[in-house]
């Protein structure tokens, strides 16, 4: 999700009755965890978590899952993009990766077909976390980032300092956009909005003006005609 600038962080606390609860920072954000996936049915929104009646849902079983992994790993936070509303996660500490489509006894197999690797908001997931690990759909541990590094360079020809951590101001503006390649988004502007981390620039988000004038706006804002 983009690393823009913050009014308000929304984050999930795992309580200690084992409920999960809405909390809101304006500042001084705790260290969290967050879930990187891709969307299928039955998410939980924001609304439901406020209403409490996102436990229902298919989608709840992704943030239990984050919840008591995040807790097990010692964070007291986590975020995810269904019901946090807030899309910034420049200070997460770790990323849990949700394969929905990779099983643990075909992992070989599936993990370099992951729909998750398309995706264009997972890209600065990827990136810009030091702590990256992946998980089946069976939430089984499939390796973290530096563990699995050579199949994800293979997978989306990030180089592998990218991925160790290098900051990327050591990689020119044109390479960056080379890895975004044709991952895809359910709406055109945030082809272009999902960069925006990745080129380390800022620019307000205008849903309905189309992936032409978004990439339009992006082009001035980098001050090049690159794309």
């Amino acid at each position: 999700m983009p690393f823009s600038q913050i009014l308000v962080m929304r984050l999930l606390h795992f309580n200690n009755d084992g409920e999960y609860s809405l909390t809101q920072f304006f500042d001084d954000i705790p260290p969290y965890a967050i879930l990187s996936h891709t969307w299928g049915l039955e998410e939980v929104t924001f609304k439901d978590m406020k209403k409490g009646n996102g436990i229902s849902k298919a989608g709840f079983d992704k943030i239990r899952f984050c919840g008591e992994q995040a807790k097990r790993d010692g964070w007291q936070y986590f975020w995810v993009d269904t019901c946090c509303i807030d899309k910034s996660n420049a200070n997460a500490v770790k990323c849990y990766v949700y394969l929905s489509d990779v099983s643990i006894k075909k992992r070989k197999a599936t993990f370099r077909l992951s729909k998750w690797f398309t995706r264009g908001w997972t890209l600065q997931e990827l990136i810009a976390p030091i702590l990256v690990e992946f998980f089946s759909k069976d939430q089984e541990l499939l390796g973290d980032k530096r563990r699995l590094e050579r199949q994800i360079h293979e997978i989306t020809g990030i180089p592998l300092l990218a991925l160790r951590g290098t900051p990327l101001s050591h990689f020119n503006i044109e390479d960056r956009l080379i890895w975004a390649g044709t991952r895809q988004t359910t709406r055109g502007e945030d082809r272009a909005y999902s960069m925006l981390g990745i080129c380390d620039t800022y620019m307000p988000l205008i849903y309905g003006e189309g992936e032409k004038n978004a990439f339009r706006r992006l082009r001035k804002e980098l001050g090049k005609y690159i794309i």
